[in-house]
């Protein structure tokens, strides 16, 4: 292990711990130059900041960019957040097939909240025609995944 290695672990711990605590300004101080960096975690809290305006004007393209590239790299969490933006529309144009795409990677990496709105989605025909046995099977996965 480099020694730069155990720094880069403490400074995300730092605004990990600084993003949980509200402490939104000293989060993007810490949690920007690593997302900047390529740092998944990092980007995925990165893009909540901007896509809520927590502690600063909200920027829905920065937010978008910062959670795909999240998503990309294998970030479940901004998998599923990237499945929601899709979903509603927020920071991108609404698109339920992408928002599927991104419930399904979720999933597969055991989110129950991502399966279960494929669930959803299956049962109402977002994206698809209704399928309530597909809805089923995804309701009964995150039954399953939350045990």
């Amino acid at each position: 292990m480099t020694e730069a290695q155990p720094q880069f672990n403490d400074e995300l711990a730092s605004g990990i711990a600084a993003f949980e605590s509200k402490n939104f300004g000293l989060a993007m101080q810490i949690l920007s130059p690593l997302a900047d960096g390529g740092n998944a975690e990092a980007m995925y809290r990165v893009a909540i900041i901007h896509q809520n305006g927590l502690g600063r004007m909200q920027n829905k393209r920065l937010a978008l960019r910062m959670m795909q590239g999240a998503a990309e790299q294998g970030h479940a969490f901004a998998m599923h957040g990237l499945g929601f933006m899709h979903y509603q529309g927020e920071c991108t144009e609404q698109d339920y097939v992408e928002a599927m795409k991104w419930f399904n990677k979720a999933a597969e990496l055991g989110l129950p909240g991502a399966m279960m709105t494929l669930g959803m989605m299956a049962e109402s025909g977002q994206g698809m025609d209704p399928d309530p046995e597909l809805a089923q099977q995804w309701y009964q996965k995150a039954t399953d995944a939350s045990e």
